[in-house]
């Protein structure tokens, strides 16, 4: 038998390099400016790791082909292991491992740590159980005050939006998030309940989304398209529920779509989410 759990052993590994080199199911494609940098780190990462996999499987397969059916009653033979190969194994593995995280440290710090340019698109998220709310500062460019306590999801203030406030009242707050292609997009998220997660895989971001923060991240989505928008952190019971849609537009489009009164601006939106999903052209 251990001639066959060997053999079995080596198939799977062939198989599994297999569908990653084939890429038979791979990432969708990039749609934002650091896309190409995240797949490349992520290329990387998965070359370095497939070796090291596919190595320690061929060697344990060698192992249950070569010493697996053995009859003889010889003595087994025990080691008590080498400190100085074990040394060398950990910091081997521990350069590895750092080196990849500097570099992806480095892309991963573009969004997070650096201001956004001047002229930004500027969108506030709100994630609560079990529903996405998109802010957008309407016409004049300029957010109206929210306050906690104005917070009343039967009249459909999801955010608490003060209507006392004259820049309120241009503000749309809808469950669909919209970007134009070619600017800068900076998105300022926040909970009401618990810790949710922002991800759509064609962005190549995903970010949590905690209570009592306001984490700040910016991008350029380079490609016009509409994409599913998933939260990816179980939320509560109805987590199967929380989704919704990413929009690019052209940046001219995108412009448009701020200055409408709010019920048109509703009505677009509704006929925006009635586009194909994916790229124009190359619909999934």
């Amino acid at each position: 038998m251990g001639r066959v759990f060997g053999a079995l052993l080596w198939l799977i590994t062939i198989l599994t390099v297999w569908m990653f080199v084939s890429k038979k199911w791979w990432l969708p494609p990039a749609i934002t400016e650091h896309g190409p940098a995240y797949d490349r780190q992520f290329l990387v990462t998965i070359i370095i790791v497939g070796i090291a996999f596919a190595g320690a499987q061929i060697a344990l397969g060698y192992m249950l082909w070569r010493y697996g059916a053995r009859r003889d009653s010889s003595r087994g033979i025990y080691s008590h292991g080498n400190n100085r190969v074990e040394m060398l194994c950990t910091a081997v593995t521990a350069v590895v491992f750092i080196t990849m995280a500097l570099f992806g440290q480095r892309v991963w710090a573009q969004l997070h740590f650096h201001e956004a340019p001047p002229g930004s698109a500027q969108v506030h998220v709100v994630a609560q159980q079990f529903q996405w709310n998109f802010q957008y500062p309407g016409a004049d460019n300029i957010f109206g005050r929210t306050d906690p306590a104005k917070i009343k999801d039967a009249e459909l203030n999801f955010v608490g939006l003060d209507d006392a406030d004259p820049a309120a009242k241009d503000d749309q707050v809808v469950t669909t998030l919209v970007m134009p292609a070619g600017r800068d997009v900076e998105l300022t998220m926040t909970s009401k309940d618990v810790t949710h997660d922002i991800w759509v895989p064609e962005l190549r971001f995903k970010q949590d989304v905690v209570p009592g923060m306001n984490i700040k991240v910016h991008f350029k989505p380079v490609k016009t398209g509409r994409f599913e928008l998933a939260c990816a952190e179980l939320c509560g019971q109805l987590h199967y529920k929380m989704k919704s849609y990413l929009i690019v537009l052209p940046e001219a489009d995108y412009d448009a779509l701020l200055r409408l009164p709010q019920a048109q601006f509703q009505a677009r939106i509704t006929e925006l989410n009635k586009q194909p999903l994916g790229l124009p052209g190359e619909q999934y």
